[in-house]
């Protein structure tokens, strides 16, 4: 392959390979039924950047290229003209069958020079040459995109819904005593029932997470796909895997013990009885504030999804959890509560919980990038605050699965 065709192959898988990301980032709002946030906005205005760039060094080389076959063509049909005028014989020789071989063979032996000059040329040796003989002329082209097994989703972040980080320390109000209304005690003029409101602070300050990478400036010039990219890209996962596993953590630490799902396998009436007494723990603390849902970890799939499989049977307590849907992310749903899987999530459990009992509060800072000359190097970050806020723990219900 010409050098020209080999740069334009690149090119063009790059620029594909910046499509599929962007595509994804939009397939994955749209499975979790949300715009695109600050991160991914700032990805694909980086790819799309990437794109626009590659496709300008494009043009000149495609031009480039069919002037040269045009060339080429020209050239070809010029050769044949002037072998034919000056009476050469044909470079190579392909009989069309055994019969014109014998034929060109015996008027070789009558004395016709034409057909001995075409066996001779039909039974010249040739040097035979292959790709071992000219390793340093093929290249090694490298097919991509990238193969990274990363999961960037953060199901029970979403679920939440992040607020703005207001300041590096805040606190939310909340009510730890209502006030109480009686029936008047008999007679009238009897003292009512009085009660005062107390109101405490729930604090919370911010935390930092990121990480960094120092690339040489020779792996940005000539790495394909771009480096740089790929390694903003990576570091932007670690931060959404690592603040999803904080958020879990964070509920986890403040749940409440629920019903066990019992040793042996599970059934459906057992995972049943586990959620409704989840869902009135839930109720009785948070008055029903917020909406419910579930987030398991990946080790519970095998578990629960023979229990409910997606057959939509009738009078079933579920419509069947989707396997196809392993990935983070909504599963399905048992008795009308969303089930979600996370890898967060701790091994053999469920946390069952309410909107109204957490919350996470998240400033993205996102890439930052310095140089340094004296190296030629770059050094890249990524980074975010994020803190999670447990405003109920007794709206969060801890099921688990006794082995």
């Amino acid at each position: 392959m010409p050098q020209t065709d080999q740069i334009l192959a690149q090119y063009a898988s790059e620029i594909d390979q910046r499509q599929n990301f962007i595509d994804k980032l939009i397939a994955d709002a749209q499975s979790e039924g949300r715009d695109l946030n600050d991160q991914e906005m700032e990805l694909i205005g980086k790819a799309r950047d990437v794109m626009v760039r590659t496709n300008s060094q494009i043009e000149p080389l495609i031009e480039a290229r069919r002037v040269s076959e045009t060339s080429s063509s020209r050239l070809a049909e010029l050769a044949v003209y002037l072998r034919g005028a000056q009476g050469q014989p044909p470079a190579a020789v392909e009989y069309r069958s055994a019969g014109d071989y014998v034929i060109d063979q015996w008027k070789a032996q009558l004395g016709d020079r034409e057909a001995a000059q075409r066996q001779e040329l039909y039974h010249r040796a040739a040097s035979h040459q292959t790709t071992g003989d000219n390793p340093g002329l093929i290249p090694t082209p490298i097919v991509a995109p990238v193969i990274s097994f990363i999961d960037t989703n953060r199901p029970t972040v979403t679920q939440l819904g992040p607020k703005n980080m207001p300041s590096q320390s805040w606190s939310r109000p909340k009510v730890t005593q209502h006030t109480s209304v009686a029936v008047q005690p008999t007679g009238e003029k009897n003292e009512l029932v009085s009660q005062k409101m107390t109101i405490t602070k729930l604090a919370a300050t911010a935390q930092t997470y990121g990480g960094y990478v120092n690339i040489s400036r020779q792996n940005v010039d000539f790495s394909v796909p771009g480096i740089m990219d790929l390694v903003i890209t990576d570091l932007a996962g670690q931060y959404a895997i690592q603040t999803e596993a904080a958020a879990v953590a964070a509920a986890d630490a403040a749940s409440v013990a629920g019903i066990a799902i019992p040793t042996g396998a599970a059934t459906a009436a057992a995972v049943q009885t586990s959620l409704w007494d989840a869902v009135s723990k839930i109720y009785t603390d948070s008055k029903g504030v917020g909406r419910i849902f579930a987030v398991t970890g990946p080790d519970m799939l095998p578990i629960l999804g023979p229990v409910f499989p997606p057959v939509n049977p009738m009078n079933a307590y579920s419509q069947g959890l989707e396997a196809a849907s392993m990935g983070s992310g909504l599963v399905g749903a048992i008795s009308g509560i969303p089930l979600y899987v996370s890898p967060g999530v701790g091994t053999l459990r469920m946390l069952v919980l309410s909107t109204a009992a957490l919350e996470v509060f998240e400033q993205r800072v996102g890439a930052l990038q310095v140089v340094e000359p004296s190296v030629l190097g770059i050094q890249v970050a990524y980074a975010g605050y994020f803190t999670p806020l447990v405003i109920s723990g007794p709206s969060i219900v801890k099921i688990v699965k006794t082995p």
